[in-house]
């Protein structure tokens, strides 16, 4: 933009690029970063920088961590037959935060969404497969968000674990339709895991 230094406009666009940041947020935010401190800016810097080199993806369950396992599946005192399916690590935060949960957890990195060209393959499906496959589990228990996608993923969990001699649950409906479990307050999520039910 004219008038405009390059190198803010240049950051006003990466900005842009993160998940709902738009033109005029990622401005007020390069407008900020351009204010404060040189040593508050670079803080910020430095933090991402090191996430980008410390954080990984934990290779058992998807979780983000700073070593491989990440602690909750290296946490001997989880419950090792139950297994929780979300579509993003976000959800698994929201499932932790509840305390009602203590088994372990996949995490599918998406859903399936036909409208945006997201289908059964595009997420770690097969992953789940191969990890239910190959374990002790005796119950999978589905936190996909109770609208039109979270239904269609659950549909297919339900369908690629049919004959892999477990149980498969979903969270009750104490969640409201068409509502996003990461939004869920940690005692409706409690309450949605206790009255879970079966998956079809």
């Amino acid at each position: 933009m004219e008038g405009r230094p390059q190198s803010v406009e240049r950051l006003v666009e990466e900005l842009g690029r993160l998940p709902g940041i738009g033109r005029r947020t990622a401005e007020r935010l390069a407008d900020h970063l351009v204010r404060v401190p040189k040593e508050e800016a670079m803080a910020l810097a430095v933090a991402i920088r090191d996430v980008k080199r410390a954080v990984l993806r934990c290779s058992s369950c998807g979780n983000f961590a700073e070593g491989d396992p990440c602690p909750l599946c290296g946490d001997p005192k989880r419950d090792r037959g139950l297994l929780c399916v979300v579509t993003a690590v976000k959800d698994l935060l929201v499932m932790e935060r509840s305390g009602a949960y203590r088994g372990l957890y996949h995490v599918l990195e998406g859903r399936v969404a036909p409208l945006e060209g997201v289908g059964p393959e595009d997420i770690r499906l097969q992953d789940l497969v191969t990890r239910v496959r190959g374990g002790e589990l005796r119950e999978v228990i589905l936190a996909t968000d109770p609208d039109a996608e979270g239904d269609m993923t659950a549909h297919h969990v339900v369908e690629a674990l049919e004959g892999c001699g477990v149980t498969v649950s979903r969270l009750s409906r104490g969640l409201p339709a068409g509502s996003s479990l990461e939004y869920a307050s940690p005692a409706t999520v409690g309450e949605a895991l206790e009255g879970r039910r079966p998956a079809s």
